[in-house]
């Protein structure tokens, strides 16, 4: 199988799952050989982050043929719309080089259907993985999906041979995934494998640095955002979880929930906003800007809403605060924080000037909150 065959079964397959940082419609960037890449890569090609820069994926299936009726799901069992496609891990490790080779892609995404259960499943992936890295002496990123139902022992070998693993758990607790999945056990087949994940890597001595990460359906269990970034809480605290994936709801012809309204992609939007001010930012999931629906406000972002309650009134002092109480302020990250404690050791800072030579661009956006040497510094106005 070449990339060109392997790319004609797998368009229109894997648009449904969310493996890297931002979906691309089309893989523009090659590293060697443009002339030889597909025009139209569409729901075919992730990039994922990497180090400082973004490498295009292959997302692929081993077969999109699947035993499960999970009623959101566009590959459920007996959906006659979905074309199944099968593929042996030769085919699949071949074609995946072909594509590796011409420059198309740098690294693969692996998920499957579950067909004779999540065990048989697993053994396809892990395959196709131990075929990339033990024949073809590939190097590069591989993200395995680790199945419903999967044994420890093979959690262990797809560790050993990615980068990443993710295990999707598509709803919050078990009586959401119960109105949307109702095949699957939320706590045997898939949490638990998150916390083996995690125990492996921990109990490993360093052989297993596979990251680990999950994916939730935003919206047609009724699930409010509370409850979704409560589980991701405890992900990141308990589980070691790398990344939480949201996937706006989007209704599928010909399956239980065709006739549910889609999901605000804003609401995905805030959703991956507070997970990063719980994963990076030092905020506790009771400091999150919930309305009485137990939802965010979709009309701005929760790291300015809880700023616009806790610090418009009883703004900062940059000069003596903290790294962690220097990142609640919009528009203040990591690289800013960073930046600001290494102008004040040099001198005060008492003007937005005095920002903008530490390196601050933004500083409009940061000057509503804070106070410079004990006095709000002037907000420069608008241009356009």
């Amino acid at each position: 199988m070449d990339g060109h065959d392997l790319l004609d079964a797998l368009r229109g397959t894997t648009e449904f799952e969310s493996a890297g940082d931002s979906p691309q419609q089309t893989a523009s960037v090659s590293r060697r050989s443009p002339d030889t890449i597909p025009p139209d890569l569409s729901g075919c090609v992730t990039h994922v982050t990497a180090g400082n820069r973004k490498m295009p994926v292959l997302k692929a299936m081993s077969t999109t043929a699947c035993e499960r009726n999970c009623y959101y799901c566009p590959f459920r069992a007996g959906r006659s719309a979905m074309k199944r496609q099968s593929f042996s891990p030769d085919d699949m490790a071949q074609g995946f080089m072909a594509l590796y080779r011409a420059g198309a892609v740098e690294g693969l995404f692996l998920s499957s259907g579950v067909i004779r259960g999540g065990v048989t499943s697993q053994d396809t992936i892990i395959d196709t993985g131990a075929i990339l890295r033990e024949q073809y002496g590939f190097q590069g990123y591989i993200h395995l999906k680790i199945m419903p139902g999967a044994e420890r022992d093979q959690i262990q070998a797809a560790m050993r041979l990615a980068d990443r693993v993710s295990v999707n758990l598509e709803a919050p607790n078990a009586n959401r995934l119960q109105a949307i999945a109702p095949v699957k056990q939320f706590d045997d087949e898939l949490l638990t494998r998150l916390m083996w994940i995690n125990e492996l890597r921990r109990d490993s001595d360093g052989r297993l640095n596979a990251s680990s990460t999950t994916e939730f359906v935003v919206g047609p269990a009724g699930e409010p955002d509370v409850e979704i970034l409560s589980t991701t809480d405890f992900l990141y605290q308990q589980a070691g979880l790398a990344r939480a994936y949201y996937s706006a709801f989007r209704p599928v012809l010909d399956t239980p929930l065709e006739n549910v309204m889609a999901t605000d992609p804003t609401r995905q939007l805030r959703l991956y906003q507070a997970s990063f001010l719980l994963r990076d930012y030092g905020f506790g999931l009771e400091e999150l800007p919930f309305v009485d629906d137990g939802n965010l406000p979709l009309h701005t972002d929760p790291k300015r809403a809880w700023a616009e309650e806790h610090l418009v009134h009883t703004p900062l002092e940059l000069n003596t605060a903290s790294r962690r109480e220097l990142m609640r302020v919009p528009g203040i990250g990591a690289k800013s924080a960073a930046r600001i404690l290494r102008a004040r050791r040099a001198n005060t800072l008492r003007t937005g000037s005095d920002l903008r030579q530490a390196g601050l661009t933004n500083v409009n956006r940061i000057t509503p909150y804070v106070l410079l040497d004990g006095r709000r510094p002037n907000q420069q106005p608008r241009l356009f």
